[in-house]
């Protein structure tokens, strides 16, 4: 079984391209002596390269790839296995496109297959070099710039909101530098024993913290607050109190917004859109949390037709390393786009997911990137301005 590993790059603006021929044959006799075989496309900005060997061969040449400070945005479009290789006898064939139309070099591609199974377009990585050579892939291909290009300094002058017994986490929109949202997390779950109690205690944790975070959350702030999607089926007349706790705290259910996580399993769905309907008559919003974590998916999105959906950490790390991640996130953003549903991203740690969920149109965030417990919101700025 062999392993394969399709990236594309953008060459570093320093790097003179006339360092190609060196460079490649420099590769070729590194990729031999791991038993690596490929195809690398150049097109005068960006690379686009097959890799295929054994596992651990190919693991250690991408590694060196994505370490080399000769190009940046390395993005991995596809992982996979298979019996055979495609291109069995190239270490690492260059293929400049600057010097070939794209129809003679997709079959001169072809024609360097070694498969014992004939090479066509309908093979999954062949469709990705077919794009790349076609350049079909630019509307999905967002530059991020390096990540010391922003320094994320704390704002002297903010305050960061807090409360006895709740945890307050900000979501930022970090270019506008504005607050949008409050999210109030309670303190810690007890341990319980049965599904009911562990339903009424959440519940009594929910309404709880909106009491207490109530007097915090500045006039007319969004206040988001998690909740147990069955915790609203489980206990009775739940909704009535979670209206009375927001009336208490001197909110309006406007500015309530209670997230649901995906990766909790919904048994009663028809229930839990009775509870929804019964949220939203209130005029308390709801959020899909965790979004793309769990199993649920598009099937909770279409059904219960949310007011934001929040993506999960889970599917955000490394993003902007990831085609595959990126590929899901866009079509979520796109389907949230038609459905006029606002997106969160939440758990950014580096700047480079930051920049290209922004890039992919993204503007309200979470993450230790712009906050820790207790801190002031760290605004980006670029280092040329501190």
């Amino acid at each position: 079984m062999h392993t394969t590993i399709i990236y594309r790059s953008h060459l570093s603006d320093d790097v003179p391209v006339n360092i190609l021929p060196g460079m490649v044959d420099k590769a070729t006799r590194r990729n031999a002596c791991h038993q690596v075989t490929g195809i690398l496309l150049f097109n005068g900005t960006h690379f686009f390269q097959i890799l295929e060997g054994p596992e651990e061969g190919v693991l250690d040449i991408y590694g060196r790839i994505c370490a080399d400070k000769r190009h940046h945005n390395v993005v991995e479009l596809m992982r996979d296995y298979s019996p055979s290789r495609r291109f069995g006898n190239h270490g690492m064939e260059l293929f400049d496109l600057r010097e070939h139309d794209s129809g003679s070099v997709l079959q001169a591609v072809l024609d360097r297959g070694t498969s014992k199974y004939r090479l066509t377009y309908a093979d999954r990585g062949l469709q990705f070099l077919r794009t790349f050579v076609e350049a079909r892939e630019k509307e999905n291909y967002f530059e991020v710039l390096p990540a010391d290009y922003w320094e994320f300094i704390p704002a002297d002058n903010e305050t960061p909101a807090t409360a006895p017994g709740v945890t307050f986490r900000p979501v930022v929109d970090p270019l506008g530098r504005e607050v949008t949202a409050l999210e109030a997390i309670p303190g810690e779950a007890l341990e319980v024993l049965t599904d009911a109690q562990r339903y009424a205690h959440n519940l009594r944790a929910v309404t709880q913290a909106l009491r207490k975070a109530g007097s915090s959350c500045p006039d007319g702030m969004t206040l988001y607050i998690s909740i147990l999607p069955m915790t609203l089926v489980s206990v009775d007349g739940a909704v009535d109190q979670i209206v009375h706790a927001i009336k208490e705290a001197e909110l309006v259910p406007q500015q309530v917004i209670l997230g649901v996580s995906e990766t909790e399993v919904i048994s009663q769905l028809d229930a839990f859109s009775a509870s929804v309907r019964q949220l939203k008559q209130a005029g308390i919003s709801l959020s899909i949390d965790n979004f793309g974590d769990g199993s649920a998916g598009l099937s909770l999105l279409a059904h219960v037709q949310p007011d934001r959906v929040r993506i999960g950490a889970g599917i955000i790390r490394d993003i902007h390393r990831s085609g595959p991640k990126q590929a899901v996130v866009q079509a979520v953003i796109r389907c949230c786009s038609a459905l006029e549903i606002n997106v969160i991203a939440a758990g950014i740690e580096r700047p480079e997911e930051w920049m290209w969920l922004e890039a992919a149109g993204v503007i309200d965030f979470q993450g230790n990137l712009f906050t820790h417990e207790g801190s002031a919101v760290a605004w980006p700025e670029t280092r040329e301005a501190v």
